[in-house]
Order: structure tokens, then C-alpha cells, then sequence
């Protein structure tokens, strides 16, 4: 939308080589600004007051007060979008683990050496990291605390069982934007979900936090998968950081399978070969979802699902974050559905589906477009549809 304002931005850093570096990042970008720079939490107080901004960039270790302590305060208080930028916030931290719990949206970490080239080679990360911080809602404002020891269970879905393989299941792709549009989509489903596999494009380390934080906010059991571990209802499992994750077979169960075998479309875990894996065992029972994300990896695979008789549906353009990985499924005519972020889940948990069309034109939903079966292409600027010229 070329009149959409810009996303606002506030960061907090008491480095000024690092505040001017985010500056030209942020900056660089058409649709965003940086707004104003705070050297410490208390000026930065102070200016999110004056300048309500829609996203909050945030240091750790600085004066007066500690970023995490002000995170904290600021999602009680006045919760916002918050995406940390810390020397430690790792992989795996302790600092990353807190700072996802207090409710960052996400986390980048700045290089210990080679600072400018550093954080200038993750600008395209830290901009599509913003943009999906500034698309999200806040969590909670009243996050438990951390060291809280106790935490009431999740009642036991009744229908949650060892899944034979003539059931259905759901498998969800992503990458840049993912994790928040993941999490909108889980926070909506049933507790007797049929088991969903998910790949999110996420480095190892990453990805057993990212399963808890969704485990506390949906009605599903959320874990990193392990491998050979049967499907239940209610349950859904994450790829693990650096693993292919796919669907086996175990008699009459599926069961999950990690393989740490070659990138495939330069990433592992890859969209691709867990979509793959479904087309082969699971077939017209399966439903594949491609979310936000750069690249093509997910649209091969889902053009294989698709071809296998499964549903299958790829985000539309407005709700992603990144246009990339839906528009390839699209153009491979892999996508049946082209859906936005918040009617993903409710098409979810409206299936079966309704066959396929049989009339070479769009169906159009509340939930989004129906595709045409591949081999036809829409009519650009009209509402009809064309087959391919042979």
C-alpha cells in the first residue's frame, strides 16, 4: 500500500556506534523510521511517551537499568513490540530464553567482532524482523514471572491417541515472519487438533524455546519433535534447529522422523521435505499450510500435496510479512486456498474440505480463494481464469 505510514521505531541502545548503525538500517528501509534513539531505559521511558512507537529495538546489558528488568516493566505497564538486539541473546542463552518469556517478539545478536559489518550483514533480518514484530499484538501484560515454580496443566484432549494412518493430519511451513503468524494460528486451535508438524526456517537453539513459548499460549501440547515419536491429537511438534523433519511410518502409526541429511533449498530444516513426505504416505488426509517467508522453499512440496489429493493453502499477500515462499506456491499452482493470517485457523478447524472445483474459475470465500487446479492461470486484471496455452 503505497500510503500505509511508516512503522515507527524507537532504539534503545547505550552504544552510539550501535544506535547509528540501526539508524542507517532502519532507515535504509521505505517502510519504517527510526523515530527517536534512547541510551538507557529511563530516557527511553521518556520517549515512548512522546513518540508512541510501533516497535522497540532493545539492548540488554545497559546503565541505570537493565533491559530485561525494563522489558519486563514495559509488558505490565505498556505492552508493545519489542524485538531485542543484545551481544546476548544467543542461541540458546539463558538471556533469550528470559527475553522470549517477557514477551520479545523475537531476538537478533549482535557479532562480538566485526560490529559494523556484523550487524550491517543482518539487515535484512533485523528489517523483517521489525516488520513482523509491528504486525503482531502484544503478549500478555501480565507475564508470569519467570522463577514462578508452579504451572497448572493442560487438561488431556479425550480424543488424544496414537493416530492410525488413515487419519488426517496438518503440516504448517515458514520462515521470516513465521513465528508470529505460527503463533496466531496455534493460539486458535482445539485441544483435539489432529497432530500437526511444523518447519519454521530457525537456527539450532532456537527452536526447543520457540515450543515452549507456543506450548504456553495454545490448547495444544507443543514440543520439539524427537525422532520415531508417534502422532497424537491435540499435539504439535516443531523441527528441531539444523533437522530435517519428516512423516514415517510405524505399522499402522505415523510417527516423526529427523534427518540431518543435506539443505535442501539451502535451508535444514526445509518446508520441502516434510511436505514431500506427506504427499507420499498421507496423501488426501494430509492439509498443507505455507505461511510468510523468503525464498521458495514449501511450494514444490506443496504442489506434491496438492497433486496427492491433499488441501492445501498458501497466505496471501496483505497478512505476510515476507511475500516469497506463498507467492512461489501460488505460482506453481500448489495453493487450492489463498487465505489471510487470522481465517487460517478457522479453515483449520473447518475440515474436511469440499472437493475440488471442477470449473476453471476462483471460488471466492470468506476464508479466502479457492484455487483453480493446476494448469490454469488467472487473467491478469480480470476475474476469469485461462487454461495454459499447451
Amino acid at each position: 500500500m503505497l500510503n500505509a505510514p511508516k512503522i515507527k521505531v524507537l532504539c534503545v541502545d547505550d552504544s552510539a556506534t550501535v544506535r547509528d548503525l540501526l539508524c542507517e538500517i532502519i532507515n535504509a528501509q521505505p517502510d519504517m523510521e527510526v523515530v527517536a534513539v534512547a541510551s538507557d531505559p529511563l530516557m527511553a521511558r521518556e520517549l515512548i511517551k512522546q513518540h508512541d512507537p510501533d516497535v522497540l529495538t532493545l539492548d540488554i546489558k545497559m546503565p541505570r537499568m537493565d533491559g530485561l528488568d525494563f522489558l519486563e516493566r514495559l509488558m505490565r505497564l505498556r505492552p508493545m513490540p519489542v524485538l531485542m538486539i543484545s551481544s546476548r541473546t544467543h542461541p540458546g542463552s539463558e538471556e533469550t530464553r528470559r527475553a522470549l518469556d517477557l514477551g520479545a517478539r523475537d531476538v537478533i545478536a549482535k557479532p562480538h567482532i566485526g560490529l559494523r559489518y556484523g550487524l550491517i550483514a543482518e539487515s535484512s533480518a533485523i528489517a523483517n524482523k521489525i516488520r513482523a514484530a509491528a504486525r503482531s499484538q502484544p503478549l500478555s501484560p501480565n507475564p508470569r514471572p519467570i522463577s514462578a515454580p508452579i504451572r497448572l496443566p493442560k487438561p488431556i484432549c479425550a480424543s488424544a491417541r496414537s493416530m492410525p494412518a488413515s487419519d488426517e493430519c496438518l503440516l504448517i511451513g515458514a520462515s521470516t515472519g513465521g513465528t508470529e503468524a505460527i503463533r496466531e494460528v496455534l493460539e486458535q486451535l482445539p485441544a483435539n487438533t489432529p497432530p500437526l508438524l511444523i518447519v519454521q526456517h530457525m537456527p539450532a537453539g532456537f527452536t526447543r524455546s520457540f515450543a515452549e513459548r507456543l506450548n504456553r499460549t495454545s490448547q495444544l501440547q507443543v514440543k520439539e519433535a524427537i525422532d520415531g515419536e508417534r502422532l497424537l491429537r491435540g499435539h504439535a511438534y516443531i523441527a528441531p534447529g539444523d533437522q530435517h523433519l519428516k512423516l514415517d511410518r510405524d505399522g499402522s502409526d505415523y510417527v516423526t522422523r529427523l534427518d540431518a541429511g543435506p539443505e535442501v533449498n539451502r535451508h535444514r530444516p526445509s518446508v520441502d521435505v516434510l511436505f514431500h513426505s506427506a504427499a507420499r504416505l498421507v496423501g488426501r488426509k494430509a492439509t498443507g499450510v505455507l505461511l510468510t517467508g523468503m525464498g521458495k522453499d514449501g511450494a514444490a512440496g506443496l504442489l506434491a500435496m496438492r497433486e496427492a489429493g491433499a488441501l492445501t493453502m498458501a497466505q496471501d499477500e496483505a497478512s505476510s510479512v515476507v511475500f516469497g515462499m506463498p507467492r512461489e506456491a501460488i505460482a506453481l499452482g500448489a495453493a487450492r486456498e489463498v487465505v489471510s493470517l487470522e481465517a487460517i485457523a478457522p479453515r483449520l478447524t473447518a475440515l474436511p474440505a469440499a472437493p475440488e472445483p471442477q470449473q476453471p474459475h476462483a471460488v471466492l470465500t470468506g476464508l479466502g480463494h479457492r484455487m483453480p487446479p493446476p494448469g490454469w492461470r488467472e487473467t491478469v486484471g480480470q476475474i476469469h481464469l485461462r487454461a495454459e496455452a499447451p
